[in-house]
């Protein structure tokens, strides 16, 4: 963390700075270059993308884990060998470094800013909305940290002169403070107020002739509350098992606040064409490389049901879709590829989409009864994911027909549909296996001993923290029951 930290600035203005400007924003007339809030914000949240949705098995190897792909060649990271690459090392530079201290930064120009005359009445509103949206992305951020490590420097993150070796928080402590700030921000938010309009990609909304940019930005601070309600109730299923009560009272809130009711409420960051395609496209096409097929525990999966969403999942190899057993050379020409949409550069990267949302609330309304009917709200889930893959209706009422939800083991009928959901939301798969315990995933053949023979429940720390904060990263080890991949976060506990 040390060493990680104290690099943040130069990576934050070396990599961040831009030519837009603020208007009469404070500058250093020294300066080489002039560096704005949205363009801080833009980067965060194109970092943040790329690590939920990169295959690079340098960074997120959480399609391997899930055993939706299998490597062709290199075998390592479907074995859970993720020590030799120091996969750790990189995640948190991606979250703590390329995200979060960017948006810290992004707040700290946004404080620091001193406001013209002209915008001395209206400033106050925009401000207001600008440090929401930097903070739900934060609290999105930290929760996958919390949810990837367990205990994490939370409270002495990011101030390296202030904290050079920051402590570690517990896990549970983290997600209280999430809820509460993701509560504060929602609260904060003003609908007359501006945002950061064309600065922010995720959901900015382009002025018309009939809506100026003051209706657009009230359209954009609308999606954003939507986001963050999705999100507190995102945070609530989190500890649905390690604090019923508050996960309770925290979705009750989300779910009445308004969550995502659509697909077009999603979070998706649009990737570009060449050079700023998808990191799908980085690692499948641009690499030269072909290093993935589908994973066999899926494609068998989906072939036993005649899945339609196969055919945008996967490729046929030979008239049929077969995947590569799990930890075992599968030769590229003998299994079936990714589908079509990791091979194209403007496939979106999402943060957070209804489909997932949809989830949460079949699983909200299971396990609370709040939200709606469970039956109801399960079949509106896998209905959004057929939607979400250019399937129709109709094609998810036929499958629901015989996939039905079944009320008396709840944690499979939603475990197993979410799973084959998430298929492009690795992260979030992640989760809803371990909270779920559903599917039931066997290890890889030939797994690393760390693995102890299990699919793994979490990342060891990084090998830096190790060497320099060693005091601190003792102690969240011992804390959480030792760093392995097998000990159990403090929420995962079935």
């Amino acid at each position: 963390m040390k060493k990680i930290l104290a690099s943040i600035l130069l990576v934050s203005l070396l990599q961040s700075c831009g030519r837009e400007s603020m208007s009469e924003i404070n500058t250093d007339p020294n300066s080489y270059y002039t560096t704005v809030p949205s363009t801080l914000v833009t980067y965060a949240e194109k970092q943040l993308t790329d690590y939920v949705t990169t295959p690079n098995v340098n960074v997120n190897n959480f399609r391997l884990t899930m055993q939706y792909w299998q490597e062709t060649t290199y075998l390592d990271e479907s074995r859970y060998d993720f020590s030799t690459r120091n996969v750790s090392d990189n995640v948190w530079l991606y979250l703590y470094v390329r995200t979060i201290k960017n948006l810290d930064q992004a707040k700290k120009l946004i404080n620091d800013y001193q406001p013209t005359a002209s915008e001395a009445a209206t400033w106050p509103k925009t401000m207001k909305n600008q440090l929401a949206i930097i903070d739900l992305l934060q609290v999105y951020s930290y929760q996958i940290l919390v949810d990837t490590y367990g205990d994490v420097p939370y409270t002495e993150a990011g101030d390296i002169d202030a904290h050079p070796l920051p402590k570690y928080d517990s896990g549970k402590d983290i997600y209280a403070s999430l809820i509460a700030r993701t509560k504060q921000s929602l609260a904060n938010f003003d609908s007359t107020g501006l945002t950061f309009g064309s600065g922010e990609k995720i959901y900015y909304v382009a002025p018309t002739s009939s809506c100026g940019p003051a209706c657009a930005a009230a359209q954009e601070v609308s999606k954003w509350k939507k986001f963050g309600n999705s999100l507190l109730l995102k945070l609530a299923m989190g500890i649905a098992d390690s604090d019923p009560a508050l996960a309770q009272a925290t979705a009750q809130a989300a779910i009445s606040g308004g969550v995502y009711t659509s697909a077009s409420d999603s979070a998706l960051f649009q990737y570009l064409t060449s050079p700023n395609y998808s990191q799908l496209y980085t690692n499948l096409v641009a690499s030269n490389r072909n290093d993935f097929v589908a994973g066999k525990t899926i494609v068998d999966k989906m072939n036993a049901s005649a899945d339609p969403r196969r055919t945008a999942y996967f490729q046929l190899r030979n008239g049929a879709y077969v995947g590569g057993a799990i930890g075992v050379n599968s030769p590229f020409g003998s299994y079936s590829a990714p589908g079509a949409f990791a091979y194209a550069q403007t496939t979106p990267g999402i943060l957070l989409n209804y489909t997932e949302v949809a989830f949460y609330l079949a699983e909200a309304s299971a396990r609370w009864g709040i939200g709606g009917a469970p039956a109801t709200n399960y079949a509106n889930a896998v209905t959004a994911s057929f939607l979400q893959w250019g399937k129709t209706a109709a094609d998810a009422t036929a499958y629901l027909a015989t996939h039905p939800y079944d009320a008396t083991n709840w944690k499979k009928s939603i475990g197993e549909e979410a799973w084959i959901a998430m298929y492009d939301q690795p992260t979030q798969s992640f989760n809803f296996w371990r909270r779920l315990d559903f599917p039931v995933l066997q290890p890889a053949a030939n797994a690393v001993s760390e693995a102890n023979n299990k699919v793994p429940v979490r990342l060891k720390y990084p090998v830096t923290e190790q060497s320099t904060n060693p005091t601190n990263y003792g102690a969240a080890s011992t804390a959480i029951g030792g760093d392995e991949l097998f000990t159990k976060i403090f929420w995962d506990k079935n």
